[in-house]
């Protein structure tokens, strides 16, 4: 035990192991799995508690504003600080941050579950997003530590499919917790298995650095921190307002790009840059990067939308919602494993493209569901697009750290993270807003003899409708929500599914021989 925790203090492990017990290897992929895991539930589980965290007696009598910012502060903080999470790996060792950023992580969920404000609980989810940052761009680059060429894109494709079965396990464990605890549960749920991966840290992974020891940019990492942070927080507080064109927003949106410009200026002139933007010049690079972001566009758009059609226009219960989303994670733990196979046979893009192909049929097809649509039915579109998603993140995830040099594995997967962060936020934001606007503008006609503020209120959200409508006893307001619903869920997913195709396009281009 000595040695081992010696050996982690010192992080002077050899960096690489992949000519070690296969075994081994496998056990430390479960481990990496797990802290991924642990980072991706968190993205979805506090969905389900949000009706909670609202009530002034179960919760924290939260506003409509602060629950939109207990999620988004953890989104905004991790993406913000992914490229720095990176550079400080590549910098001090990817093995050591990722005990650091998970200790952080269990530390600050355990801060929220205990949070007495919503103020508080915010700052605290914010914490959170540190730790998650530190976390990601780890567990990929001892990925690329641990394994061969040979076996890696196996590798990367389980360690995909675990943020797909998170993606589904949030809602579920989220709606079991609400049922039996108080809403802190949802935060205090991470604290065994940050302990449990831990553990596994310890004594089954080595150390991630280059023999090279990078040099920290601390100009480049300032400037990545705070041009990321006015760009996302543009595209969050712009998705939140539904006002692109505040000046607020647009100062933040354009600020940000201006100071993200002036990062790759300086990146490109300094001898150890925190990130080296010159990787941008190869197609298949950045090719697979926007590919990423624009895949988690759509899987974000749709998943946020997916949950209030089943929640909302068909009544059910959070753990009821969590058990039919099962399907997704199902079909992205078997596409991702399956498609590095297809990938040695076939080539990347045409593996790829015909996967985001099949996604934006699935997204597509959110155009026929309504109320009496068969479960079976919902089940096997949500199988068809985990397949499809599993299946597109993955070889894309392989393509992105292949091209990589062995002392910026840490920045080469912020890169990653990062794209699926930003993409994570656009398709909320963006989608989010485009289904607010279309559900006013349908279901206005409906709430014309309503007084102006009650009129104002009911049009904000098909649930404030049917609050309203209870209220009010206008039983006839409820199904008027749920026909603009529907209607506005529809025009959502047609455009999901056209940027779906716009990642097909971009990754064929990009990896069109067949070796690519």
């Amino acid at each position: 035990m000595a040695q081992q925790l010696d050996g982690l203090a010192s992080d002077q492990d050899p960096p690489n192991t992949a000519e070690g017990s296969g075994a081994r290897r496998w056990l430390a992929l479960g481990v990496l799995m797990l802290a991924q895991f642990t980072v991706w539930l968190d993205n979805t589980i506090l969905n389900v508690a949000l009706n909670t965290l609202a009530s002034p007696t179960e919760g924290l009598g939260a506003t409509t504003n602060e629950l939109q910012w207990s999620i988004s502060s953890y989104t905004l903080v991790f993406a913000v600080m992914l490229f720095t999470g990176g550079a400080l790996g590549d910098r001090y060792g990817h093995r050591r941050l990722l005990v650091i950023g998970m200790a952080l992580f269990g530390a600050a969920s355990l801060w929220a579950g205990m949070s007495t404000g919503v103020t508080e609980l915010i700052i605290a989810r914010g914490a959170m997003g540190v730790g998650s940052a530190l976390i990601m761009p780890a567990t990929l680059s001892l990925i690329s530590a641990v394994f061969s060429e040979r076996e890696r894109p196996m590798a990367i494709a389980i360690w995909s499919g675990a943020s797909g079965l998170a993606i589904a396990a949030g809602p579920l464990v989220g709606g079991a917790l609400l049922e039996r605890f108080w809403w802190g549960s949802v935060f205090v749920v991470n604290l065994p298995i940050v302990g449990v991966a831990l553990l596994g840290v310890m004594f089954l992974l080595p150390a991630a650095r280059s023999a090279n020891r990078v040099k920290l940019d601390p100009l480049g990492v300032l400037l990545s921190m705070i041009g990321l942070l006015a760009l996302v927080y543009g595209l969050i507080e712009g998705g939140h307002r539904n006002e692109w064109s505040s000046p607020l927003v647009v100062g933040s949106l354009v600020g940000g790009l201006l100071v993200l410009v002036v990062f790759v200026r300086i990146e490109l002139r300094v001898e150890n840059p925190s990130f080296d933007v010159r990787l941008f010049r190869s197609g298949k690079f950045t090719g697979a990067s926007v590919a990423v972001m624009l895949t988690f566009f759509s899987l974000s758009g749709s998943m946020f939308y997916t949950s209030f059609y089943l929640q909302g226009a068909l009544g059910q219960t959070p753990f009821e919602a969590g058990l039919n989303l099962i399907p997704v994670a199902v079909g992205v733990l078997l596409g991702a494993p399956v498609s590095a196979a297809l990938v040695r046979k076939l080539g990347l893009g045409p593996v790829v493209a015909t996967a985001m192909m099949v996604a934006a049929l699935t997204f597509l097809a959110y155009t026929w569901l309504d109320l009496t649509t068969a479960m079976p039915w919902f089940w096997l579109l949500l199988t068809a697009q985990g397949l499809a998603m599993g299946s597109a993140v993955a070889p894309t995830t392989e393509a992105i750290m292949a091209v990589l040099p062995p002392d910026r594995t840490g920045a080469g997967s912020a890169v990653n993270n990062s794209m699926r962060q930003i993409g994570g936020v656009l398709g909320v934001a963006i989608l989010g807003s485009l289904l607010s606007s279309v559900y006013a503008a349908d279901v206005a006609p409906d709430l014309e003899a309503l007084p102006a503020p009650v009129k104002e209120t009911a049009e904000q959200s098909a649930e404030a409708t049917r609050q309203v409508a209870a209220e009010a006893s206008l039983p006839e307001l409820v199904g008027a929500a749920n026909d603009s619903f529907l209607y506005a869920m529809h025009v959502t997913s047609v455009v999901g599914a056209g940027v779906a195709v716009l990642g097909a396009v971009v990754i064929w281009f990009s990896f069109r021989s067949k070796r690519g």
